[in-house]
């Protein structure tokens, strides 16, 4: 089989369904410098994990030497058929208003209307981390279907879909690279906010991994089996059921006590109280300093609040908005239910900000009737205690340097950008922005849940490309102050699967270690500036 050639100005789109053994396999030499301290390549850079000879004979994997989805390989030629058609049905499926009456819209004017302008390559953080690699180019899966559409399914497409929108041959191949192209994408949808006509390549690349879920059955296993399965079987996407997770909470509020000097206890279901707060409950097992500090905070502040034992009522993660519109609307609704029967007047959102989008502006299309209980940021709560002088905030104790990392899912697509800032210009003296910032930010790069996949050799794509931008950021942003880890600097990231991309990019590239960065959320930066608790906070939880 020929090789094609790797370089972004000869991969065209027919080059997708040829027989080639990969599309595309960066280096470190192709991929868009960092500044210091990883400025050296050579010193820098870790090596590309190969990706391993069994792996490439049991899984497709040509598309760019990385696997993530783990398609297997088809037994026989009929077996390539079966999934063909399956695709195309599916396809077809998208564009029907009984299939898709959540996207369809927007999908349909990305498809119909998009003018390859191409200003999305520009605002899109992985085309640029990989050194503007084609095959990354927003548009360019977004081409590949809109081809094959054209031609395959439209009224005597197969003479002008292909003369009007170009050619396409639909092969095992196109639909098995298809697959894994659409998990080279974030989902940050900075494209979409780029197109000056509204063309959102974002949601394309979600509606083709939609298109695989539910009609061939092909998604992570992180994001399915133990993602949304698992939390619908136990309660929680971490396999903790109700009793582990407050057995695990006590053990945070005796901690929580000990390093306050508080005395703690987190309300589990309360009747009628005025806030179901609701955290991601991988807070719970890797940063139990950051439901401490939301316990901490609201109960010096006299707030009714709770957390709910039911299944999936302490647990606001909803990997379903990554790729399967059934398993979205599947955890709202438990979501919903919990708050329901608690009879609590809203939900309230800890630090997650795929939670924030599935359970506000998805869920309107999905709660009706009594299900429908206000659901709200925490963001806006967390100012307006800071604001309100209920707590005796002393800023100096947060005498570092303090970065702001705004989360996609929040701040872009939701617009929460002020209140979290309100408050780290009170609390942080030392507080900087990243530029851009705001609903311009970059993705961390474990966005669309990235940050949870860890097999093959996905580790080191999403280290050395989809979170570069960000880590480019990062080290602009602490310019100027001493780059050795005797000066602690602080990434504020308010999201659980932002602090997951961090906690591994900062291990990858040695930047805790060697350079004094570290990262955490908002609430843990109030706790640590309160005069009514024992200082240190932070740093107590870390060691």
């Amino acid at each position: 089989m020929k090789e094609i050639d790797n370089k972004n100005t000869d991969l065209k789109v027919e080059d997708f369904s040829k027989d080639s053994d990969r599309l595309l396999e960066l280096t470190n030499d192709d991929l868009m410098p960092l500044p210091e301290p990883l400025d050296d390549k050579a010193k820098s850079e870790p090596p590309w994990k190969p990706l391993s000879d069994s792996a490439k004979e049991k899984y497709e994997s040509d598309l760019d030497n990385t696997l993530l989805l783990n398609i297997p390989k088809p037994k026989s030629k009929e077996e390539e058929k079966k999934y063909i058609k399956q695709f195309l049905q599916g396809l077809e499926k998208l564009f029907t208003k009984e299939n898709n009456w959540v996207f369809l819209q927007p999908f349909k004017l990305t498809m119909e209307h998009c003018t390859k302008c191409h200003t999305c390559s520009e605002a899109c953080h992985i085309f640029q981390a990989s050194g503007r690699a084609e095959l990354y180019r927003p548009t360019y899966r977004t081409e590949i279907l809109r081809r094959i559409y054209f031609k395959y399914l439209k009224p005597g497409g197969r003479f002008f879909g292909r003369w009007q929108h170009g050619d396409i041959d639909l092969n095992w191949k196109t639909v098995a690279r298809l697959a894994e192209l659409s998990y080279r994408c974030n989902l940050c949808r900075r494209c979409a906010q780029a197109c000056p006509i509204g063309c959102d390549n974002g949601l394309v690349a979600r509606e083709i991994r939609k298109l695989f879920s539910q009609e061939l059955g092909w998604a992570t296993k992180e994001l399915h089996e133990k993602g949304s399965m698992q939390q619908l079987r136990v309660g929680s996407s971490t396999g903790m059921n109700p009793e582990v997770v407050k057995d695990n909470m006590d053990f945070i509020d005796e901690d929580a006590s000990d390093i306050t000097g508080m005395d703690i206890k987190t309300p589990w279901d309360v009747q009628g109280a005025d806030i179901l707060l609701i955290h991601n409950a991988g807070e719970i097992l890797s940063w139990p300093e950051n439901p401490a500090a939301f316990a901490v905070i609201l109960q010096a502040a006299g707030i009714s609040w709770t957390l709910s034992s039911e299944a999936l009522g302490y647990d606001s993660v909803n990997y379903g908005l990554f790729y399967d519109d059934a398993m979205l609307a599947k955890v709202v609704i438990k979501h919903a239910l919990a708050a329901k029967k608690l009879g609590v007047k809203k939900i309230v959102f800890g630090e997650c900000g795929h939670a924030h989008k599935a359970l506000t502006i998805i869920a309107d299309r999905i709660l009706t009737g009594d299900l429908n209980i206000p659901r709200e940021s925490s963001m806006p709560l967390l100012r307006d205690i800071v604001m309100s002088g209920k707590l005796k905030l002393d800023p100096s104790r947060n005498d570092f340097p303090v970065t702001l990392h705004d989360p996609c899912n929040m701040v872009r697509m939701m617009g929460i950008v002020e209140p979290q800032r309100e408050v780290l210009r009170k609390i942080a003296p030392r507080f900087r922005e990243m530029t851009p910032h705001g609903v311009n930010n970059y993705c961390c790069g474990g966005g669309s849940g990235f940050a949870i996949h860890s097999g093959h050799n996905f580790v080191d794509w999403r280290m050395k490309v989809s979170g570069r931008m960000k880590m480019k950021q990062i080290l602009e942003a602490f310019k100027g102050e001493d780059s050795s880890s005797e000066t602690y600097k602080y990434i504020c990231a308010p999201c659980s699967n932002c602090k997951g991309q961090f906690r591994d990019i900062l291990e990858y590239y040695g930047l805790t270690e060697n350079n004094g960065i570290h990262y955490g959320g908002l609430v843990e930066l109030i706790v640590n500036a309160m005069t009514d608790v024992k200082p240190g906070f932070i740093r107590a939880w870390e060691q």
